[in-house]
């Protein structure tokens, strides 16, 4: 313990067997033991007691848009790392699409690392892109250290990443199946989404009819029907449909390597309350009806959804009209999904264990990023102290990502988050940041 450089104490620690008070040890950004805590503080460490504000590994958001370069008026690696920091993610996983170039080729992924490279506020990784053209591409993505592939099974709402159709989707899942990587999933079926009514206007009630939640049912199944054939692991992005609920459950008991996202959106947000015009509540697939969130909070609860990230999808200001048909689809929401997520949650009876496995535990998981993501020994440094009782209402003026709009705007949540930690280091405090500390990450076989 001689070399113990920070000793981080509270009386309420998070770790993988459960909530109690410790003295956590870091050396060189790495967490070396999870010690009682009245541990004697070794000659030479910084102890920092946070007193009984909790402790939690740092957030891991795997399904965020950061749209650097191309669309960088949207977002970018400074702001929404910023924002992200400031709501307890020390980590983010940043999607192939909205940036132009798309995260396609190894040469557009050596373009998307050299613009992120030094405005990294929290450590960050890439998906690459599944495309109709570029299967050839996915072995050698792959090899350059991306997480998985991304793909659309409808039009993803950008020209430069066109959707797969379903001889598509099965050379790019053979492709991705004969490495054994990751396939990532926007599942909504386009026939369906073309047989439904498209009114366009200020109706939410008509947006949501626009957005079946068969379109999403009727891809998920073929994409489960796929990922059988090829004995390839998928995961479903956004989960909104309640409805595609069994046959997630089915599959999975029969062994289909398939996982589910769903998004902090989707569990606090219903359809009843969004008001007409209001297209800072749009995203795809769309917010639900509140019989639809309970189901969503059971297959949580029990399972059959795996994880939650944030599907962080901005834009400027001028395109979320009034419209709801050519509003742009998103919802930024980085710096608030904890404590949307946890407000939630402890209404529901759920703890903030529960969220940390949803939010921080499943996610490194899902990417494979086994130094993320537990207050463990040998894992990275990481952490967010939170004040899980107190409350603030969201002012978006107070928001860190580009561009503040936001569904959140006036509501009341609970949980504080006071300070960021990467690696051993402090990087946001009470607002206050330091300079850019993050790493750029690589898939690790």
């Amino acid at each position: 313990m001689s070399e113990t450089e920070l000793v981080l104490r509270s009386t309420r620690v998070i770790t993988p067997e459960g909530t109690r008070a410790a003295s956590i040890a870091v050396t060189g950004g790495t967490i070396t033991a999870v010690l009682p805590y009245d541990a004697p503080v070794p000659p030479g460490a910084r102890l920092e007691d946070v007193g009984d504000h909790v402790v939690l590994p740092g957030l891991v958001d795997t399904h965020v848009h950061v749209n650097d370069p191309g669309r960088a008026e949207w977002e970018g690696f400074w702001t929404a790392t910023r924002a992200a920091a400031a709501g307890g993610i020390t980590t983010l996983v940043d999607m192939p699409l909205n940036s132009i170039p798309p995260t396609t080729t190894v040469d557009h992924l050596r373009v998307k690392r050299k613009v992120a490279a030094d405005k990294a506020h929290i450590d960050v990784g890439f998906w690459g892109g599944a495309l109709p053209d570029n299967v050839g591409d996915l072995r050698p993505l792959h090899e350059a250290g991306v997480f998985g592939f991304k793909a659309f099974l409808s039009p993803s709402g950008v020209e430069e990443f066109p959707h797969l159709d379903q001889d598509q989707l099965a050379r790019s899942l053979a492709e991705i199946a004969s490495f054994d990587g990751l396939l990532i999933v926007h599942a909504e079926d386009p026939h369906h989404l073309a047989a439904a009514p498209q009114h366009g206007g200020p109706a939410y009630r008509d947006f949501l009819a626009s957005r079946p939640r068969d379109a999403e049912d009727t891809a998920i199944a073929g994409l489960i029907a796929q990922a059988k054939r090829f004995n390839a692991r998928v995961h479903v992005l956004h989960l909104s449909s309640s409805d595609a609920l069994p046959l997630i459950a089915e599959a999975r008991a029969e062994g289909v390597r398939l996982t589910v996202e769903t998004c902090p959106h989707y569990l606090t947000l219903t359809a009843e309350e969004v008001p007409d015009g209001a297209s800072e509540f749009k995203c795809c697939p769309p917010i639900r009806e509140a019989a639809n969130q309970d189901l969503l909070w059971q297959a949580l609860a029990d399972g059959t959804i795996d994880c939650v990230v944030t599907d962080h999808s901005p834009s400027t200001a001028d395109l979320k009209t009034d419209d709801f048909a050519t509003a742009w689809g998103g919802i930024s929401g980085l710096q608030l999904s904890l404590s949307a997520v946890w407000t939630a949650a402890r209404a529901r009876g759920h703890s903030l264990e529960d969220v940390v496995q949803w939010m921080s535990a499943r996610t490194a998981a899902l990417a494979g990023l086994g130094q993320k993501g537990a207050i463990v020994a040998g894992r990275d440094a990481d952490f967010a102290v939170l004040a899980p009782d107190e409350t603030f209402t969201v002012d978006p003026a107070a928001l860190h990502h580009r561009n503040r709009v936001t569904a959140y705007a006036g509501r009341t949540l609970t949980g504080v988050v006071k300070s960021t930690w990467l690696r051993g280091q402090r990087i946001v405090a009470d607002g206050e940041f330091t300079e850019p500390k993050g790493q750029l990450l690589v898939r690790t076989p």
